[in-house]
């Protein structure tokens, strides 16, 4: 049975000896669908290991499906996405491929800051390939097709491989099945392929887990008490925006859990933030629930820090003691 895969429990960064019997050259797909290519790629490069990322988990299922169906050991699909994936899991010249096929286009101009091809992850995807690895990727929207141009042409890194800024048709390769859709529909394809060259990159380390962000305080409400006072908040800071939603209390146990949704350049996570009671009466510690398998990240930091700071401040005999944060 295959140990399923996600950004929230594998290790920051990726360690392929815990997650494939061989340590061999990486080849990274992005975004694979219903995993016929990804399956492909490991078929047709037994020597190497093959990762994909991926967002649905209708095909994180297909793909574990057929992967287990046909025994094969060198291909693994990872519950991520690839903004994530870059930055916490692959470290730098470790990939010998990537492919990205049809990427979502995301048309509405609001939307534009969702496309995977922009400055920063052409840039993330450049420092991560092995020296003479290879980027591909096939889009049949001829908008996306000339986006990716000029992001691609504008990297130093990257070298293409082809005479033109990309070819039509690719002889040895197999379609995939949105391709063959796109195919019967007129619409033409698009294929890309670029090269690491010698030319220095700039290489943006792991973001790696921070310790587990703790804070303490005291106040003389009960759980029930700050509950009740309660209201949803919204802050942001360094690149996090962090949502803090709902609070439910225990008074029972004098507990309470805050609802919180932490969005960061490369990571968001839903969980819950819990308040527990100290031995000493009246003071009570701040600190992340199991609850969504949260990362320690920057922004989780602040997410407590922003939880036990509220708290401490609902009453004039309340204070913040003491902060095991980064914020």
């Amino acid at each position: 049975m295959l140990r399923k895969l996600n950004y929230l429990t594998v290790d920051w960064p990726l360690r392929q000896e815990l997650v494939f019997p061989h340590v061999r050259p990486l080849i990274v797909e992005i975004g694979f669908g219903n995993g016929d290519f990804l399956l492909y790629l490991a078929e047709t490069h037994p020597d190497c290991n093959i990762l994909g990322f991926e967002i649905s988990s209708g095909a994180m299922a297909r793909a574990e499906a057929k992967i287990k169906k046909r025994g094969l050991d060198n291909a693994r699909p990872i519950h991520t996405r690839a903004e994530t994936a870059l930055a916490h899991l692959l470290e730098p010249d470790t990939v010998q491929a990537f492919h990205i096929n049809n990427p979502d286009p995301w048309f509405k101009k609001k939307h534009h800051r969702r496309r995977l091809i922009k400055r920063e992850t052409v840039d993330l995807l450049t420092s991560r390939l092995a020296p003479g690895g290879s980027l591909h990727l096939a889009t049949d929207i001829r908008d996306y097709a000339e986006m990716a141009h000029a992001a691609f042409s504008q990297t130093p890194g990257l070298s293409n491989r082809f005479e033109t800024p990309w070819v039509n048709e690719i002889a040895e390769r197999i379609p995939t099945k949105y391709e063959i859709k796109g195919y019967r529909e007129g619409r033409r394809a698009h294929f890309f392929c670029y090269e690491r060259n010698a030319v220095p990159v700039r290489h943006p380390p792991v973001i790696k887990e921070l310790d587990m962000p703790h804070l303490f305080l005291q106040s003389p409400l009960d759980a029930g008490e700050i509950v009740e006072r309660f209201t949803a908040a919204r802050t942001a800071a360094a690149g996090a925006h962090i949502a803090i939603l709902n609070a439910y209390a225990n008074p029972s146990r004098n507990t309470a859990v805050f609802e919180v949704v932490v969005e960061e350049p490369t990571i968001e996570q839903h969980t819950m933030i819990a308040l527990s009671p100290r031995a000493e009466a009246g003071q009570y510690i701040v600190k992340l629930t199991a609850v969504g398998h949260a990362r320690s990240t920057y922004g989780m930091h602040r997410a407590v820090a922003a939880v036990g700071e509220w708290v401490a401040g609902l009453d004039e005999g309340g204070m913040v003691l003491e902060r095991k944060l980064r914020a």
